[in-house]
């Protein structure tokens, strides 16, 4: 397989990764197995009766759900699956290198090196029973990787090509801010999601009854000391939770508003075709993205729009990263 097809295959993988991560989570999965990297002390989850009744034995705090384990289980496979492809891209790269080719080498090694913390990161997850910070970076881990990978297959597609657009270049400020910014949003959706903040508010704009008045930003940011036996379905009270609700939305608005002067600045300066469907990706990947968040808010996070709102993420992510690399490469 060559590094563009290992690339391509990663990339799929990886979106796969987050899928299925949030699926898992939504579906309050996250401890569907309570050991790692195993299920209950074995390969998969067990069925067999005996293996049920051994398995609750030595876990009697967590009975056997079978189809938790299953997802918790299937987003290991399928993660396992993405570090295995990573290795064998960062040795082939490492192999070309050697031979004389131009390779990304540091990238790849700086990709495998992330993908191996990832891990830890999922052990974690559970041995530390849904610590907030943990699973946040749990989810900005698999982020990075995926813009890594992506950033990877740009290296390689434009090596040999030149861009000749100086409007571009003079948003490039701009273009960093936009990219700063929406990781910090995805940052605040993980935290929102890791504090089972997502319907904390139901109304539209902001949040019902006296908002303003129980906005508690101290307790909403601060990072839990392990002192729970467990964070599944959170530990904050109404107050936090809302304040981190009502902060998400404010960031999305604020974000919006950055990602659409980008967008338009870039449609009216730049005539380089690929700018430009860059650009109108970028807004189409936004429009998407904000309808589902307001979407999660109306539904009341129904599953499938609450997941499809973590694919959009890592989809305007990628719009980001392309159009920064644009602004800022050296034809």
């Amino acid at each position: 397989m060559s590094i563009n097809r290992g690339l391509v295959f990663s990339l799929g993988l990886a979106i796969c990764v987050i899928l299925m991560g949030a699926f898992t989570r939504l579906e309050d999965a996250g401890l569907g197995c309570p050991d790692w990297p195993g299920c209950y002390g074995f390969v998969t989850v067990p069925t067999q009766a005996e293996h049920v009744q051994a398995a609750e034995a030595a876990f009697p705090e967590r009975p056997v759900e079978a189809y938790k384990g299953w997802l918790e289980m299937i987003h290991r496979y399928i993660a396992s699956g993405l570090g295995l492809t990573i290795l064998l891209l960062m040795v082939h790269s490492l192999r070309q290198k050697k031979l004389g080719h131009k390779t990304q080498s540091k990238l790849a090694t700086t990709l495998f090196a992330l993908v191996c913390f990832q891990g830890a990161l999922g052990a974690w997850t559970v041995t530390m029973k849904l610590l907030p910070q943990v699973v946040m970076a749990h989810l900005l881990g698999g982020f990075t990787v995926f813009s890594l990978l992506f950033l990877w297959w740009l290296r390689r597609q434009m090596s040999e090509s030149s861009l000749q657009e100086p409007a571009l270049k003079a948003l490039a400020p701009l273009a960093s801010l936009a990219l700063v910014l929406l990781v910090g949003q995805i940052m605040l959706g993980g935290w929102t999601s890791a504090n089972y903040a997502a319907t904390a508010c139901t109304e539209l704009p902001m949040c019902e009854g006296n908002w303003r008045e129980r906005l508690n930003f101290a307790e909403a940011f601060s990072l839990p000391s392990g002192e729970h036996d467990s964070y599944e379905f959170g530990v904050m009270d109404y107050s936090a939770r809302m304040t981190v609700h009502i902060s998400h939305r404010v960031g999305a608005v604020v974000v919006s508003l950055v990602l659409l002067l980008l967008g338009w600045r870039m449609l009216r300066a730049c005539q380089n075709p690929l700018v430009r469907q860059a650009a109108w990706l970028m807004l189409a990947l936004l429009v998407v993205q904000f309808g589902l968040g307001v979407s999660n808010i109306v539904w009341q996070l129904p599953l499938a729009v609450a997941v499809a709102h973590n694919g959009g993420a890592a989809l305007l992510l990628l719009s980001l990263v392309l159009i920064n690399y644009l602004s800022w490469r050296k034809a």
